[in-house]
């Protein structure tokens, strides 16, 4: 018999090892950089064997005009040898329980596959790009760079300085998470990437507007790990710093917004290739109402919303919902405009993914002619949202 508990501390490394397995990778090298950070552990036990797992950590996460309480979940996996037992259906549900219980509205996770979480009513809510830059020529910008002087800050100490540049970025762009300072010490301020073996620790260069950390490679490769500015002349400033550096020939940006501006700041186009788009941060509105009454909205306007819930049944059933200055979000008896599940309404809450497309491929149902645009509108953000936090 399966049971589902909480996993004890004592059960850290055996967390470790079964991630090893489920996601095929070698984790002797680096236990310390796998060992969950402080998180609600959900084990799933046959006897003694911890068959399944799943973390949540308790952050925050940007949503337009705010900032919500929500459910990270990490080392989500279950043994090859007891799939297909409802392991992590319980494991989710014991995890959803728990953040009505405390109050957290979203739930989010980077999707090994994305099939699966679909089924638990998880949207793909934000994307991102990967750039590369040939520098074996100067870059030109059609942006002037901020004159502001740059400077380079030790590592060790840096996070103190980057920090509320970050946060002011994060208020700006919706889809990202606070970080704590063990969140800068052991992601972005790591002494060694492991997903950039060969190359050097970090380094961070500061402008009064912005900041940069990238790692270098023998090669003459720069890799940028993070990069916010306030104003597109600082971006620039940072961008032409990181094209000039001695003895280097590209610089390659994995993870940037899909609206990022370097690609239309270069003077020449082709020497800024995307090299990928890819899927990145999923969405769960664990709350429904409580998530659409906590973002701001960009017109004001008058919807009743059936959402089709079979996972949290507090969620399923239609809304009134009011966008604007003073958000509402009741339970009403009226016909509805639109019906979705809760999956697709995660999908577009944070304002990158379009319902009027939902519509056309006959995922979301439009009832009434033009609701699904007139939600768009309300839904619409400055900048698209983003992420540059895996976990």
């Amino acid at each position: 018999m399966i049971e589902i508990r909480e996993i004890p501390e004592a059960d850290i490394d055996r967390m470790v090892d079964l991630a090893g397995m489920v996601f095929h990778v070698d984790t002797d090298d680096e236990r310390d950089g796998w060992r969950p950070r402080r998180a609600e552990r959900i084990g799933a036990y046959d006897g003694d064997v911890l068959a399944g797992q799943l973390a949540s950590m308790p952050l925050r996460l940007a949503v337009p005009g705010a900032f919500l309480d929500c459910s990270a979940v990490t080392f989500a996996g279950v043994l090859p040898t007891h799939r297909r037992r409802g392991i992590l259906t319980s494991m989710i549900e014991r995890m959803h329980a728990g953040a009505v219980a405390a109050g957290r509205p979203v739930a989010a996770l980077w999707a090994s596959q994305g099939a699966i979480y679909g089924r638990y009513g998880f949207g793909l809510a934000t994307r991102a790009i990967s750039l590369e830059v040939d520098t074996s020529r100067p870059l030109g910008l059609r942006t002037a760079p901020d004159p502001a002087p740059l400077r380079l800050v030790d590592a060790a100490s840096a996070a103190d300085v980057l920090d509320p540049l970050y946060t002011r970025a994060l208020a700006r762009r919706p889809g990202g998470l606070v970080r704590d300072p063990e969140w800068w010490t052991r992601s972005v301020l790591r002494p060694l990437d492991p997903d950039a073996p060969g190359y050097s620790g970090p380094r961070v260069v500061v402008h009064p507007g912005g900041y940069a950390v990238y790692r270098a490679h023998e090669d003459g490769t720069i890799r940028v790990a993070d990069l916010v500015a306030d104003t597109p002349e600082a971006e620039a400033a940072l961008w032409r710093y990181l094209a000039s550096i001695d003895l280097t020939s590209r610089v390659q940006a994995p993870s940037r917004p899909v609206d990022d501006l370097l690609p239309s700041m270069a003077a020449d186009p082709d020497q800024v290739v995307i090299r990928n788009d890819h899927g990145a941060l999923w969405l769960r509105l664990v709350d429904v109402p409580a998530a659409l009454r906590s973002r701001s909205w960009a017109t004001e306007d008058t919807f009743v919303l059936e959402v089709v819930d079979d996972r949290i049944p507090a969620n399923d059933g239609r809304r009134r919902l009011t966008t604007g200055a003073a958000p509402a979000c009741d339970r009403t008896s009226e016909p509805p405009d639109l019906t979705m599940t809760a999956a697709d309404l995660a999908a577009v809450y944070l304002g990158g993914n379009r319902l009027t497309t939902l519509v056309r491929v006959g995922a979301v149902t439009e009832h009434t002619p033009g609701a699904a645009a007139r939600l768009d509108a309300a839904l619409t953000v400055p900048l698209a949202p983003y992420i540059n936090d895996d976990f």
